[in-house]
């Protein structure tokens, strides 16, 4: 059987501590629970008892149903190789092993999986595509949507994933490792706050993508910063949009940034997402973004 490690905690991809750094400080959970104890900067193994340890690798788990490949292809919203999709695939393969012993996702079947993860990401390749983006980070990735499958079907020249709690960023770094991008897709255990002040980050990517992590104002100051000019904010929303698009609009401009546009999303079953989309067009001030405190207390 292939290679496996005690609740995801072994080294099968890249995680980089926030200052770019293999395997560094993990953050926010010393006991990371799962059997993952983070102290002095390294992981210490410690595998819970009567627990199966979880795959690294996709050649011994269960083959995907017909109707998940059938509804994958029935619906995508740009060509893909047959290569791109079983990568895709097999992410989702991984997913369903690990998402009993650990909470990556409340949907745990593998249709749901295809409709509301996988093709949902995939609505923004068009526009990506177009804008010529082939860089970008994803905050807030959790079980690797949207970012793993984006990766794979731009294809993305370099791309990273943000994941403030340590056991979905092992599962990140294993899943990457299965889908052959770990040469080009690098895991941050940490918050996109952190990753803004450093120099290495602040305005150096193509694009930000978010999925059901926070309003447009809060998605906003966390993400333009990350930007460079010309780059954009995606944000995967649900209808109705127009009051947070509103609310949000005079903060986005002080922030350096513009809603440019609103991606109605064109899968069935999925009629009511779309995808709002900010670009960068001046830099952001260097007080942002501030801390969750400041930004709970002081709204913009």
């Amino acid at each position: 059987m292939g290679n496996r490690v005690s609740e995801g905690l072994g080294k099968p991809g890249r995680i980089l501590d926030q200052r770019g750094k293999t395997e560094g400080r993990l953050v926010r959970e010393e006991n990371a629970g799962s059997g993952a104890t983070v102290r002095n900067g390294s992981p210490r193994l410690t595998p819970p008892p009567d627990r199966d340890p979880l795959p690294t690798c996709v050649k011994d788990l269960d083959a995907l149903p017909p109707e998940y490949g059938a509804m994958v292809r029935a619906s995508l919203p740009v060509p893909l190789t047959d290569a791109q999709l079983d990568a895709i695939g097999d992410h989702v393969r991984l997913l369903l092993a690990w998402n009993s012993a650990i909470n990556l996702s409340g949907i745990r079947d593998a249709e749901g999986i295809a409709r509301q993860h996988v093709l949902d990401s995939l609505t923004a390749v068009p526009l990506l595509r177009r804008a010529g983006i082939d860089d970008f980070i994803d905050i807030g990735s959790g079980a690797g949507y949207p970012g793993i499958p984006l990766a794979i079907a731009l294809p993305a020249r370099r791309a990273l994933l943000v994941e403030s709690v340590t056991k979905k960023a092992r599962f990140l770094a294993a899943a990457v490792a299965v889908v052959g991008v770990a040469d080009r897709v690098a895991v941050i255990a940490g918050r996109a706050e952190t990753l803004a002040a450093d120099p290495a980050h602040r305005g150096h990517w193509g694009a930000v993508v978010v999925r059901a992590v926070a309003d447009m104002t809060e998605l906003g100051e966390l993400a333009l910063p990350l930007l460079r000019p010309g780059g954009l904010l995606v944000a995967w929303k649900r209808r109705p949009i127009d009051a947070e698009v509103s609310a949000a609009a005079r903060a986005v401009r002080q922030l350096g940034g513009r809603v440019a546009d609103l991606e109605v999303v064109s899968v069935p079953g999925l009629e009511d997402h779309l995808l709002v989309v900010v670009e960068k067009v001046t830099e952001t001030p260097r007080e942002f973004p501030r801390d969750p405190a400041a930004r709970r207390h002081r709204p913009l």
